[in-house]
């Protein structure tokens, strides 16, 4: 398999029924996602960025054209597959420990041992700095820490891919730095596939390798793709006045404030 083409959206169209017709919300998406890569959604509400995340999870299916993960084609979710949303998703009756182990008996139920699933769930929650609050209840912590157990939950899974909804939207700044920050570590040390929506540019040029642009909806498309070409690990105080960074993020901004590619007719 070509490594440049792990996951593959291809000519994706995705058109909803509504009481006025036909409403085509992506038309012709397409990219390629190397294996290890972080890749950024971005563009206005409204064009389509959580439609297209949900038909690469399975979640949505395409009205045209369509996904494929390691060749195979995307039909349904799978545990290949971890989404991470906005807001938690947590079961409020569960343990944050509880949490994660439910996702990790669903995965690894026949595989692992009962010991070798707990001794997976530590460390999954250790990875994202919560094993000492693995007892705790979602409404006994904070969102932020609720946030690094969905995070936690979604890595025990042991996807091929994971998928992050607007993950840090809702947080506030300096929690939401800090949840970056344990992104860049975490795909540092496992090597993960990434992509992530988000509307916000500094996020996606500090977090990715390449964002991925999309034009205003309906109709939306992609538009640009700009890649990230910094070194990993990054930190973000060193790129705050590095020349590349500042470059793509002026990139990334100029096609926003435009709506569509530069150059192109307004």
């Amino acid at each position: 398999m070509n490594e440049s083409r792990f996951l593959t959206v291809e000519k994706v169209d995705v058109t909803f029924d509504t009481p006025k017709g036909p409403l085509t919300v992506l038309e012709g998406a397409s990219f390629d996602v190397a294996r290890g890569e972080v890749v950024a959604l971005i563009g206005h509400s409204g064009c389509g960025k959580s439609t297209l995340l949900n038909v690469i999870a399975g979640l949505n299916r395409a009205s045209r054209g369509g996904v494929t993960l390691e060749g195979r084609e995307v039909t349904e979710p799978g545990p290949d597959r971890a989404m991470v949303f906005q807001t938690h998703a947590l079961l409020p009756w569960l343990s944050a420990y509880d949490n994660v182990r439910l996702a990790v008996d669903r995965v690894f139920g026949k595989t692992k041992t009962r010991a070798e699933r707990h001794d997976w769930t530590m460390q999954h929650l250790d990875e994202v700095h919560m094993a000492h609050a693995a007892d705790r209840k979602p409404g006994e912590i904070s969102g932020g820490m609720r946030q690094r157990v969905g995070i936690a939950r979604a890595l025990a899974m042991q996807p091929k891919g994971l998928l992050m909804d607007e993950p840090f939207g809702a947080l506030d700044a300096l929690t939401r730095a800090s949840l970056q920050d344990s992104l860049l570590e975490i795909q540092a040390t496992l090597g993960m596939t990434v992509i992530i929506v988000t509307h916000d540019v500094d996020e996606a040029v500090l977090l990715s390798d390449k964002v991925v642009m999309l034009t205003n909806g309906p109709n939306a498309r992609v538009g640009e793709i700009v890649p990230v070409p910094l070194p990993r690990p990054r930190d973000r105080l060193a790129l705050a006045e590095d020349h590349v960074y500042t470059r793509v993020r002026a990139a990334v901004l100029r096609f926003l404030h435009a709506g569509h590619p530069a150059g192109a007719a307004a």
